[in-house]
């Protein structure tokens, strides 16, 4: 199921410049559909993250795992933290060892949570990358986090599924489901944008 996605196609008649135009337009009609306050928090979340001296772990699958990867470096990389006062931006869908040996003992929807039992401190900062924010790896990270007096912000997609209802903040790119490309894409600029931002902000 890709959405509008797939009716961009057949009126494109097999044109590829028609389809990259006409994707393109239903792209930046979900950009002006994204709440701004919600970028906003995103950004201020992170602020305040940085100022506890909190970690910030940061997980995703398929597609919203390299996001994750891609986000937590440069958060911690291009951010504009200090030695003093850095971004402690962790990516838990990195650790392919750790990840195939919880997922092979004790199932895949324990891969994050098996993680933040070593890692977590009270007050950390959960950020979700997700489509369809329905996962149970997810879901499961994200309650433990909130039981256990953190934050959680979900970066989603579609109609936000059960994430948007379990994380305390959330950003989210309403579009129909399915359409992963547009939502993945976008999680991307959006960082981007709050990246730079952050980078300005400290500098």
């Amino acid at each position: 199921m890709r959405g509008e996605i797939e009716e961009i196609y057949k009126t494109s008649d097999g044109s590829l410049p028609k389809f990259f135009l006409e994707y393109i337009k239903h792209v930046i009609d979900l950009i002006l559909k994204v709440d701004l306050i919600s970028v906003k928090n995103f950004a201020e979340v992170l602020l305040a993250a940085r100022e506890r001296g909190s970690n910030i772990f940061i997980i995703g699958n398929g597609g919203s795992a390299a996001n994750a990867s891609h986000f937590a470096e440069d958060l911690a990389f291009l951010a504009g933290g200090t030695e003093e006062k850095p971004f402690r931006a962790i990516s838990l869908s990195d650790s392919v060892p750790y990840i195939t040996a919880s997922g092979n003992d004790r199932g895949f929807e324990n891969i994050f949570s098996d993680q933040l039992k070593n890692l977590y401190r009270v007050g950390d900062l959960l950020v979700v990358f997700s489509g369809s924010g329905n996962s149970p790896n997810l879901l499961k990270a994200i309650d433990y986090v909130n039981d256990r007096g953190g934050i959680t912000f979900g970066i989603l997609g579609f109609d936000g599924g059960q994430a948007k209802e379990k994380c305390l903040h959330s950003l989210i790119v309403n579009s129909a489901k399915g359409e992963f490309g547009p939502v993945e894409s976008l999680h991307l600029l959006f960082f981007h944008i709050v990246i730079d931002y952050l980078f300005f902000k400290i500098s």
